[in-house]
């Protein structure tokens, strides 16, 4: 066997390998209780992020969809959530389908827009408005 063939063979082995690793974890984050998929961009950036957030106890993690990594690249406090408005996506939100509705909110980590399914924004409200009183 040529040592072109062996590489290719190895090369085909590893994008395999890469996809499957990919996919897995993708259903691992979306399997998860209170896992909804979710877009995010910081206020006035030119793009949006898809990726899957959970709930978890006072924070929502974000992991990004496009990533191998197990580890939320957000984490947002509810206690410091406050949603400011909604809107429906328009031309310039790209990627975000038709049918979302996008949230205009203030973190502890700045201004965010968070982008979502309709059904999803009521569960998110919910969580939200949940939250304990401060000095509690």
């Amino acid at each position: 066997m040529a040592l072109s063939t062996v590489l290719l063979v190895l090369v085909a082995v590893l994008v395999v390998a890469l996809v499957a690793t990919f996919l897995l974890r993708r259903r691992f984050l979306l399997s998860g209780l209170g896992a909804v998929t979710m877009w995010l961009r910081p206020v006035g950036a030119p793009r949006w992020s898809v990726g899957v957030a959970w709930y978890s106890g006072e924070e929502l993690l974000w992991y990004p969809a496009l990533s191998l990594s197990v580890r939320p690249t957000q984490r947002l406090c509810r206690t410091e959530f406050h949603v400011e408005g909604r809107r429906r996506p328009t031309v310039e939100d790209g990627a975000v389908p038709a049918d979302s509705q996008v949230l205009i909110c203030r973190t502890g980590g700045g201004p965010r827009e968070l982008a979502m399914d309709p059904s999803t924004v009521t569960g998110f409200l919910s969580w939200i408005e949940s939250s304990p009183p401060l000095g509690r």
